[in-house]
């Protein structure tokens, strides 16, 4: 294991912002983990677990403690019944991984394609896109545990998949590293085309499209709204969608839907009785439209609700962009935005 010291931390970031980590490991087996964490706690020092970058806003002044970047490779397959199972290391792609599954006519997450970040990301945020998530395919997941110091078996069911949530960044929040996941698929699945965009683009087929042909329409619209890692496009200096959709009960958005004038303000029913309402939708009611510009950070051209870096912007500059949203949707509709990316530092 090799321990590094004042590595700069942007160019591990989608966002292309961060200061450097006082120490800077790079875990490539199940060993350097536990040795990185060795180290972290004989330094006294806080660790924080870097994954694909894609979900995180590094402050300026960098990581006062040891990041220990998890690179774990390796994907193995197997038959079981009418399901393949895939167990993947926590450092592989997850997009060149969701290529390899619909390749092999693998079904369940052919509309999670085109997502930046790594595999061992996915349990944490339970990832998510056009009608799918990961709760919906995963088996287990493999995690080093930080209060026994041993690596345990995870079945889904104890992980507390919700949406955008699991016990991963909510009720066990830093006790566990995710160093490896285990998927089931269904062979030969029908793909799922059921959210609107996928609707529009297939609205003249003539025909069922296939697992490959979802997940190609799936990167050309993430394109088309600066969510897919381009190199040389500045809309996609970013960490994607920077706000979850707010969950609120019924009354609230009646009230909300009260004061809009000229068109419906859209919502989709959820569990309990609840609504939820785009966070997009929001901030263009609260005048933060695509293109909007403040200072050094901006608004994607193509995606109201990625917050991007334009011009070499730093932690601070998109800190204040998003700090002006969340205090004009709070006071224009009463709602707390809660943001994304995890801070770091």
């Amino acid at each position: 294991m090799q321990v590094l010291e004042q590595v700069p931390l942007a160019p591990y970031t989608t966002f292309c912002i961060g200061g450097p980590a006082r120490w800077f490991i790079d875990a490539s087996s199940e060993g350097e983990v536990l040795e990185g964490v060795r180290f972290a706690r004989e330094q006294n020092a806080p660790l924080f677990v870097l994954g694909g970058g894609s979900n995180l806003l590094v402050s300026d002044a960098g990581f006062p403690g040891v990041v220990l970047h998890i690179a774990l490779k390796g994907i193995e397959m197997q038959a079981v019944g009418p399901m393949t199972r895939f167990s993947v290391a926590a450092g592989e792609e997850w997009d060149a991984f969701v290529s390899r599954a619909v390749d092999q006519d693998c079904g369940g997450i052919e509309c999670l394609a085109g997502i930046p970040g790594s595999v061992g990301g996915t349990p944490v945020q339970n990832v998510g896109a056009y009608g799918q998530e990961v709760a919906e395919t995963v088996r287990t997941v493999r995690v080093f545990d930080l209060e026994t110091m041993r690596f345990v078996e995870l079945s889904a069911s104890l992980c507390g998949f919700a949406y955008r949530r699991s016990i991963f960044n909510t009720s066990r929040r830093g006790r566990y590293i995710v160093t490896r996941v285990e998927y089931d698929f269904i062979n030969a699945a029908t793909a799922l085309v059921s959210y609107a965009d996928l609707k529009r683009y297939f609205q003249d087929a003539n025909f069922s499209p296939t697992l490959p042909e979802v997940s190609k329409a799936v990167r050309e619209i993430r394109h088309q709204k600066g969510m897919l890692i381009v190199q040389g496009d500045p809309d996609c200096r970013s960490a994607g969608s920077f706000f979850k959709n707010p969950v609120i009960s019924s009354e609230h958005f009646r009230q909300i839907a009260a004061t809009v004038v000229g068109a419906e303000a859209p919502h989709y029913p959820t569990e309990g009785g609840q609504v939820k309402v785009p966070a997009a939708w929001l901030l263009d009611q609260a005048g933060f439209h695509k293109g909007y510009v403040l200072g050094r950070a901006g608004i994607s051209s193509k995606h109201t609700l990625a917050l991007i870096n334009r011009d070499h912007a730093s932690a601070s500059d998109i800190a204040t962009l998003r700090d002006a949203i969340i205090a004009k949707v709070a006071e224009k509709f009463a709602i707390h935005l809660e943001p994304e990316p995890v801070w770091v530092g």
